[in-house]
């Protein structure tokens, strides 16, 4: 069995040495970025079971937007780290998605307890519900069954794995390379059309006016997402 992944985002490469030494000693697989764009690359294609971030970082994003867009489309767990800690920092990163934050310098004790802790609480998170209700949409995962209006609706088997996955997420962007890669396998991370597709299909079968869709809506050149309640207007089509 391969070991779990962390990873570290921070533009001090001596910062990620030393996480990696600390995290890589309690048998985690550290991969790291020292920039958002590529550790939000990293998030969707490695899986990493946790984050750990730096507030400070270079590009177009600091740590608490990278916290913000990762939580856009994932429910992976974070730890902000900042060298010029505050309380509004702290209360920042807390309301940006963050589980926890600590300040620099830290007893790498502390770090390693904190980390096992927010992953057992993560690890004992309720098991999905065998109903996933959606406005007039019904899932159910054991009978694989779906419905809208108490109307059986016949979905192929990539179509039912499509839904599921979105609805395993609701409200949440997913990022095409994500669905693609989840419902077709990583060789297929690329295959736009297929997913377009998918998801046209998707409309025609679920929704009462496929081409105003209000419960697969999609944000242009990201992803897709299932909305949970349609009748509440959201951004996208």
């Amino acid at each position: 069995m391969s070991p779990e992944k962390i990873l570290i985002v921070d533009i001090d490469s001596k910062s990620i040495s030393l996480l990696r030494q600390v995290l890589s000693s309690a048998g985690f697989e550290v991969i790291s970025a020292n920039k958002p764009d590529r550790a939000l690359q990293l998030v969707t294609e490695e899986i990493p079971i946790l984050v750990i971030t730096e507030a400070r970082l270079d590009g177009t994003l600091d740590g608490f937007g990278l916290l913000h867009d990762i939580r856009e489309i994932s429910n992976i767990p974070m730890i902000l780290l900042s060298d010029r800690p505050t309380t509004d920092d702290e209360l920042r990163a807390l309301e940006n998605g963050a589980d926890d934050y600590l300040p620099k310098p830290f007893d790498s004790r502390i770090l390693l307890a904190r980390v096992k802790s927010i992953l057992r609480r993560s690890k004992n998170t309720p098991a999905a519900p065998e109903i996933i209700q959606c406005g007039s949409l019904t899932i159910n995962q054991v009978s694989r069954q779906v419905s809208v209006d108490e109307v059986a609706v016949y979905l192929t088997e990539t179509e039912y794995n499509l839904l599921l996955e979105l609805a395993k997420h609701p409200d949440q962007v997913m990022l095409h390379e994500q669905l693609l890669r989840e419902v077709w396998g990583p060789e297929y991370r690329h295959e736009l059309d297929y997913l377009r597709s998918y998801v046209h299909i998707l409309r025609k079968k679920l929704e009462k006016t496929p081409s105003q869709p209000v419960l697969i809506v999609s944000l242009s050149g990201i992803g897709y997402k299932l909305v949970s309640n349609p009748s509440i207007k959201t951004k996208g089509k």
